[in-house]
């Protein structure tokens, strides 16, 4: 049995895998205490016996690009990325502690949601700053890359993956990655999450000098706050969630989100596929559709009645480009990262 642990800034997941087969999951809210949460959700699925855990870490910089066992040099190098990811890392950290104190000899492992993106070329990620700025870490990472890195998963396990795919994760979070050969060459979200695309809480894409005029009105540590808790469907809907917000704010989210996928198909010299996985690419017919409808433009024509069924193939008859919803599978793709290591551990 392995753990796999996904710890927020106010939350914690944990579920139970037997091989790559989900067993049990619990989560609980977090105040203050990792340890107590992680109990309570332990306690949930009746204290299972697990021979490892794998966490889920948000940032791991550009040192960390690929799914490795937690040591200490690698616990090390996720807390001094703690001020690229302060909501994150440190929530992440926490339960590998909290986890640590239980069971003192358990092996832990790290998948990173920067890790997918590191195949971006360097035109794709360098800001244009001066070298001392960009070598402090100010650069383009991209997120939600276990998201991506599974769904690539998926459509190679059944033959469906194509040269060219416009991955879309749509969410409370939200980004679109450009898939060449089944790599990342760019990604909508830059320094942190809250770049690119309109998403629940968070502006999406905003100029540099707007956030300065909002730090210096408002102050900084408020100005934050606005942009990613305050701003997005939130502010333009009056609803975080798509399903209550007003029209003209889903109506943002799909010009966006339309506008962004232009710049990645360009980066990726075309388009052959369209994949929709997260919480509104899975369940949200009419985000689809409009989605869709922007991009008729490049051949892609959506089967109206798959659609409504939330079928996993979409795209009509006549269609040039390939359309499919797919589930999110992030803790079996971390799983799946464990389990390799393990297995080149005992090789």
């Amino acid at each position: 049995m392995l753990l796999v642990v996904n710890a927020g800034s106010s939350s914690l997941k944990v579920a139970l895998f037997d091989g790559l087969r989900s067993v049990a999951q619990s989560q609980a809210d977090v105040t203050a205490d990792y340890a107590a949460a992680l109990q309570d959700c332990l306690a949930a699925i009746g204290n299972p016996a697990f021979a490892a855990a794998a966490h889920r870490v948000v940032h791991g910089g550009v040192v960390l690009t690929q799914a490795c066992r937690i040591t200490q040099p690698v616990r090390a190098q996720i807390a001094a990325l703690v001020p690229l990811a302060p909501l994150h890392n440190p929530a992440a950290l926490a339960a590998m502690d909290a986890l640590a104190a239980l069971h003192p000899n358990l092996a832990q492992y790290a998948s990173f949601d920067t890790a997918f993106h590191a195949t971006n070329p360097a035109v794709a990620t360098r800001y244009a700053i001066p070298q001392a700025q960009h070598d402090a870490g100010i650069r383009r990472y991209g997120f939600h890359g276990i998201s991506y890195a599974a769904l690539v998963g998926t459509l190679r396990d059944r033959g469906d993956l194509p040269k060219r795919l416009l991955a879309c994760h749509l969410g409370n979070g939200a980004s679109l990655c450009a898939i060449r050969d089944g790599r990342s060459v760019a990604t909508t979200m830059g320094y942190s999450p809250l770049d690119g695309l309109t998403m629940g809480t968070r502006a999406g894409g905003i100029d540099g000098n707007a956030v300065l005029a909002l730090a210096a009105q408002m102050g900084t540590a408020e100005a934050r706050d606005l942009l990613n808790r305050g701003a997005g469907l939130l502010a333009l809907g009056g609803s975080h969630d798509m399903r209550h917000t007003a029209p003209f704010a889903a109506e943002h989210f799909i010009y966006w989100a339309v506008r962004h996928a232009g710049s990645m198909i360009a980066a990726m010299g075309g388009l052959d596929a369209i994949a929709f996985t997260g919480g509104i690419g899975a369940h949200d017919a009419g985000v689809r559709a409009g989605m869709v409808a922007g991009l008729c433009y490049m051949g892609a024509v959506i089967d109206m009645a798959a659609n409504a069924a939330h079928a996993g193939q979409l795209h009509d008859a006549t269609s040039h480009v390939a359309i499919w919803t797919v589930p999110a599978a992030e803790e079996r793709h971390i799983v799946a990262e464990a389990l390799h290591i393990i297995a080149g551990e005992g090789a």
